[in-house]
């Protein structure tokens, strides 16, 4: 690069933002953090800064919440923005069912002002962290990215409606270029045990969860679900480590550059489904720790198997995802070793 992109990352501070930033520091990239520290850390930031050595000086944070357009407008006259990633909302699926208008503010309004404001400082160029959720319960599995879309729920539907607004105004001016990156079940941590997944109170997906069972925080996991009609009556699903899904998000930015794209999606996932027996069966090995279960009936809402069709994103995007369970488990417990309590201390999180 002749000069370093200057690229600015919404909600950097999370869990998936945090290991992105550091690629895009190692990767040259200039990068500045915007985040409202509502289910992050600042203490992540300081950790990426660390870990990216030299590359660090070219981090910086500022608190914000990007509904306020004000602060927002400030930082794109004082910053020249080349492209921007975002990952800033809210994501827990039992909460947005008991706080859908939170959900829809928060999600919707911060993504329409970021869009805004991008507008009116000429910075075109995007990269949208959707999500598998806008499948729905798929009816055939793999997932494409041209399989049917329905959410579930209103984490979901944010999801979804942020995917249409894209492409409207995408469809309304042709100088966005804009990638919407649906996730599948992201895990693990980076391979230092420095930066990992940190949920605040009561973790919403399987692994954290898994984790803090390993290390003492709670006493069993409950497994919701066991007469499904899959190999061990348990639910199937994509994981993918956390510096895999980083990593397409690299070769996103990349793809940005090309002046074919207009608005595209991508799925990001490994093309392979993993039960949640052989999930916990895979963690056990990690960590030697026996993990006591407690089964329940199903949840309402979840899917029985979902797993991501990857081919598009292999050919287009030349990415593919390197890691095995066995690396997400091992890394994913190098993490919980040295950090039981995430970024806090037994004090500071919810028992």
């Amino acid at each position: 690069m002749s000069k370093k992109m200057n690229i600015l990352v919404t909600g950097g501070a999370g869990y998936i933002g945090s290991h992105t930033v550091l690629q895009l520091l190692l990767g040259g990239y200039k990068t500045v953090v915007v985040d409202n520290l509502d289910n992050a850390s600042d203490v992540a930031i300081d950790r990426v800064r660390e870990l990216a050595g030299e590359n660090g000086s070219s981090l910086s944070f500022k608190k914000m919440d990007l509904r306020d357009k004000a602060a927002l407008a400030q930082l794109f006259v004082s910053e020249k923005f080349d492209a921007v990633i975002h990952f800033a909302g809210l994501k827990a699926v039992g909460e947005s069912v008991q706080k859908p208008l939170m959900y829809y503010n928060n999600n919707l309004i911060g993504t329409i002002t970021l869009l805004e404001v991008m507008a009116a400082h000429g910075c075109k160029k995007l990269v949208f962290s959707s999500s598998a959720t806008v499948y729905g319960w798929p009816k055939t599995v793999p997932c494409t990215e041209e399989s049917p879309i329905c959410a579930a729920n209103p984490y979901g539907r944010t999801k979804l409606f942020i995917e249409e607004i894209c492409r409207d105004v995408q469809r309304a001016d042709s100088e966005w270029k804009i990638i919407l990156l649906r996730y599948f079940n992201p895990v693990g941590a980076h391979p230092s045990g420095y930066i990992g997944e940190d949920p605040r109170g009561i973790p919403n997906n399987l692994m954290p969860f898994v984790q803090q069972v390993a290390v003492g925080r709670r006493p069993a996991l409950t497994v919701f679900g066991t007469d499904y009609s899959t190999k061990d009556g348990t639910g199937v699903r994509d994981y993918i480590h956390v510096v895999d899904l980083a990593d397409g998000h690299i070769a996103a930015l990349a793809k940005l550059s090309d002046p074919s794209i207009g608005c595209e999606v991508y799925n990001l996932g490994t093309g392979k489904g993993t039960s949640v027996l052989e999930m916990v069966a895979a963690f056990e090995k990690a960590s030697g720790k026996k993990i006591p279960l407690l089964m329940a009936g199903r949840r309402a809402g979840d899917a029985e198997v979902v797993y991501a069709s990857t081919e598009k994103a292999e050919r287009e995007l030349k990415w593919k995802a390197k890691y095995g369970i066995e690396e997400m488990c091992r890394d994913q417990w190098n993490w919980a070793c040295k950090n039981p309590y995430g970024y806090g201390t037994p004090e500071t999180v919810d028992k």
